[in-house]
């Protein structure tokens, strides 16, 4: 009989390392009831826990992680919330960026979206058990911030609003619009291509920069549904223009509607060429439309006012049906009206000196622990396709390049520009109560490198 060779010994016993690892794998109901695992369950739900279990499990078998280690594997391996969107601090010096979801809510609608996220009234009388009008807490809440409204809407986002109007006026019809005012907004949507989708004919009338009221009145015919006055929210034209005011687009005996934009309900001194609803309505317009989450500060939200007649008619079209908010946005849209200044107009309130100051204070403490950081002016935008060309005073802490990408894996993540070979910190966007959230996220990177 042979011996065993030392590389067949050695062989059976990896073998019985592995069979010994693979049985002490922890059960997976035992750690689905180890309670902080199981706390995660009430946060994540039962499944995604469970996936994870799986997972780590599995490595254990593979004899990456001991068994011991495993519970607290799955906790590290959990994510920190069920959906896969993380918060950010924006810190781009751009208040109303796009991609990051535009107005950040105030207090005031961040409660009233909780409050809302069971069962609630939104289309229920409960002082007569019967049906209601949809939204009506928001609906009066528009009227009582532009008195100069008979009546309001409110859709899915300003492009709804347009597209609602359009079809529910012009279908079939003719639109007439300055070429001057021919938009192309993000991810290459085009006014001409949305307004075709109506079912309305696009008559572009002057030039692209400059088109007079004449111009209006020549191409108004039997055949027009509407007039569009559209704010240019995107971009500027300077030099020789001349454009019409909406004042001068009454009396063609077609509704005019008033794509606002932005959002200002009023005049705002700060930006005094951005166009607001009080304004548009008292000129005469028929219909205003905006974005609720640009200069309002509130939930996305396309939202329309103006003459209750003309309402009435978009509200009791069939578009309508597909095109209404959810309650958590109608919500959020009442509170962000009724309650305290939103973060935006907090935000565009605060004076340069203010911003300088805040980042000094950063700047400074990053200083005290050994990093290279130094406040400076800068410059920021409304952004949102709000108030274009406008520059707004602004503060930044500028640190060494290599921070931006770190800051921006941390969740939260922080977003800044990279500008001038250094990564800027811009505070024009940051609530003053996360100044010491985004300085503990440099430190915390910083005693990672």
């Amino acid at each position: 009989m042979s011996a065993t060779s030392p590389e067949r010994v050695a062989s059976r016993q990896r073998d019985a390392t592995v069979a010994d690892t693979r049985r002490r794998v922890p059960r997976t109901d035992a750690l689905l009831a180890d309670p902080a695992i199981a706390a995660r369950i009430a946060e994540l739900g039962r499944d995604l826990v469970k996936a994870t279990v799986t997972r780590v499990q599995q490595r254990c078998r593979d004899g990456a992680i001991a068994p011991e280690a495993v519970p607290a594997a799955v906790l590290d391996a959990l994510p920190p919330r069920a959906a896969t969107g993380r918060p950010v601090v924006n810190a781009t010096g751009v208040l109303l960026h796009t991609n990051l979801g535009r107005a950040p809510l105030s207090p005031a609608a961040r409660a009233a979206v909780a409050a809302s996220c069971g069962t609630s009234d939104v289309e229920l009388d409960l002082d007569t058990g019967r049906r209601g009008v949809r939204g009506a807490g928001a609906l009066a809440a528009l009227r009582a911030a532009v008195p100069a409204a008979e009546a309001a809407l409110v859709v899915n986002n300003n492009a709804a609003a347009v597209v609602l109007a359009a079809t529910a006026l012009a279908a079939g019809r003719e639109i007439v619009l300055s070429r001057g005012e021919l938009v192309q907004i993000g991810d290459g949507f085009r006014l001409p291509d949305l307004i075709a989708s109506t079912g309305a004919r696009l008559r572009e009338v002057g030039t692209t920069n400059c088109t007079t009221a004449a111009d209006y009145r020549a191409a108004v015919g039997a055949d027009t549904g509407l007039i569009v006055k559209l704010h240019r929210s995107n971009f500027t034209i300077a030099g020789f223009t001349a454009e019409a005011g909406i004042d001068e687009l009454t009396g063609l005996g077609v509704p005019v509607l008033a794509d606002l934009g932005s959002g200002l309900l009023a005049p705002l001194p700060l930006l005094p060429d951005e166009p607001d609803a009080a304004t548009a309505l008292r000129d005469g317009a028929d219909l205003v439309c905006f974005s609720a989450d640009k200069l309002l500060g509130g939930p996305q939200a396309g939202v329309l006012l103006g003459r209750a007649a003309t309402l009435e008619r978009l509200r009791r079209h069939p578009l309508y049906r597909a095109l209404r908010p959810d309650k958590l946005t109608l919500a959020a849209l009442e509170a962000t009206l009724r309650g305290p200044a939103p973060p935006v107009t907090a935000a565009l309130a605060a004076t340069p000196a203010d911003r300088l100051r805040r980042a000094t204070a950063i700047a400074e403490l990053l200083r005290g622990n050994g990093i290279d950081a130094v406040a400076e002016p800068s410059e920021g935008v409304v952004g949102g396709g709000s108030a274009p060309g406008v520059r707004l005073p602004s503060a930044a802490v500028r640190l060494p390049t290599r921070y931006g990408e770190p800051l921006r894996a941390r969740d939260p993540a922080v977003l800044g520009r990279l500008a001038d070979d250094g990564c800027l910190l811009d505070v024009l966007a940051v609530d003053p109560a996360d100044d010491r959230l985004l300085a503990d996220a440099v430190l915390a990177v910083a005693r990672c490198r």
